[in-house]
């Protein structure tokens, strides 16, 4: 007795209107797909600016806070003026190392009692701008007593970097408060403001 071979299976109409509903219910999904990869990039490089201006505001504001060397040259009665404390537009110089042209340079008195208790030694912290990995970072240089104490990025990917005082910056009438404007940019973000603002402490 012989079995009567199977004829199951999809005529070539049937795997037509398949491969038609499949491509009707794939193309959308992989639109939806494709939208969803780029705005999780697009949110993951907003939020890596973002922490970058966070960061930055954080260190800013302490360094502006303590702006200021004293003229203990010139002392008259109980008043003790300022030196100019603020440089804009230099080439710094830390341990013999010139930075590139520093966007700000914020100089302070720093008093070490192991060192003296009638001279402090002058502490300086520079912002300028590097390039970088194809694109310009602005860093952080911290410089205590000449010696090069941290060098690191605060903001990444920056396009423009500018420093204003609500009085004259470089003046011996050190500014109250102290801002830089900065543009950073990322392809699928665009130009992304950052201000940062500091208020000095001593008076």
């Amino acid at each position: 007795m012989r079995l009567k071979g199977s004829e199951d299976g999809f005529t070539l109409v049937e795997l037509l209107v398949a491969i038609v509903i499949a491509g009707i219910i794939v193309f959308p999904l992989a639109g939806v797909v494709m939208s969803a990869l780029k705005n999780t990039g697009t949110t993951s490089d907003r939020m890596d600016l973002s922490h970058d201006a966070q960061l930055s505001s954080s260190y800013f504001a302490r360094d502006v806070a303590a702006v200021g060397i004293r003229d203990y040259e010139n002392t008259t009665g109980n008043s003790l003026p300022f030196k100019p404390s603020v440089q804009r537009n230099v080439s710094y110089t830390c341990g013999g190392t010139p930075t590139p042209v520093a966007v700000l340079v914020l100089l302070s008195d720093a008093w070490d009692p192991d060192d003296s208790m009638t001279t402090p030694q002058t502490d300086a912290v520079a912002y300028y701008l590097k390039a970088a990995d194809g694109s310009t970072e602005l860093r952080r240089l911290k410089c205590a007593g000449g010696v090069a104490v941290s060098d690191v990025p605060v903001v990444h990917h920056v396009k423009t970097a500018v420093a204003t005082c609500s009085s004259t910056c470089e003046s011996a009438t050190v500014p109250n408060e102290i801002t830089l404007e900065l543009v950073a940019t990322k392809a699928s973000v665009g130009d992304y403001p950052i201000t940062l603002n500091g208020q000095r402490r001593q008076s």
